[in-house]
């Protein structure tokens, strides 16, 4: 038992350090992705209700792509794809320079585009679910769409659509595990290579696990209190 706890211990001796390091860097970037996320789905479900229909096809492309995909392949073609691709063009126009993509880069832009692809279905619901009559009361009142959008719509739009971000939070937090394959020392990578050090796999993945539970677990107590405090506005009319 003592050896066990030595090995979770922080210090030279313990794993601690580099299992808090992982911690951090998964919580990092989760909170990178999520604005990103969010504000590409947003647009996207701008565009797919749009009345201009080049618009609309090409967010439906958008959204079916990276629904589609499976998440590690995405992770893929943006990590390896997209910095080989940006290199090809740079030589093409007689560069010699040198474009490295980080992994943690690569991380936020793969998983906020499919975040995004997710979050425009949720956004889009919550745009349906708002009554028409929303949209001309307030141009009936001389509100321009800007402040239609701002102080009428976006507030019933944030209560309608939060339930359905909130779980996305949560995939997106399980989600930055798949980083670990391109060389981000988050949770998982730490506590794999731990483990492989150590020879204490149940140990460490355990431990990874248990994590990635407490870490779900204060984003709902989280999103819940959110959750409350944005229905104490009053339910969309």
């Amino acid at each position: 038992m003592d050896g066990l706890m030595t090995l979770l211990s922080f210090g030279p001796e313990g794993w601690g350090d580099d299992i808090a390091a992982g911690v951090l860097v998964t919580v990092t970037l989760a909170l990178a992705t999520l604005p990103l996320g969010l504000a590409l789905g947003f647009l996207v479900a701008l565009g797919k209700k749009s009345e201009e229909r080049s618009l609309r096809m090409a967010c439906g492309i958008y959204t079916t792509i990276f629904r589609g995909l499976p998440e590690l392949l995405t992770l893929f073609l943006v990590y390896y794809g997209a910095q080989i691709g940006v290199q090809r063009i740079l030589q093409l126009i007689g560069t010699d320079i040198t474009i490295e993509i980080s992994a943690f880069a690569a991380g936020m832009v793969a998983l906020g585009a499919v975040f995004s692809a997710y979050a425009s279905e949720v956004f889009l619901s919550a745009f349906k679910a708002i009554p028409a009559g929303q949209y001309e009361g307030a141009h009936a009142v001389g509100l321009s769409r800007w402040q239609t959008m701002r102080l009428v719509i976006a507030p019933q739009l944030i209560r309608l659509a939060l339930p359905g971000l909130s779980n996305l939070w949560l995939i997106l937090l399980k989600e930055t595990a798949l980083v670990s394959v391109i060389g981000l020392s988050d949770i998982l990578r730490q506590t794999g290579v731990a483990a492989r050090v150590t020879k204490e796999a149940f140990l460490f993945f355990s431990l990874a696990c248990l994590l990635y539970l407490v870490l779900a677990l204060l984003s709902s107590i989280a999103l819940g209190a959110i959750e409350r405090r944005v229905s104490a506005g009053g339910p969309a009319r």
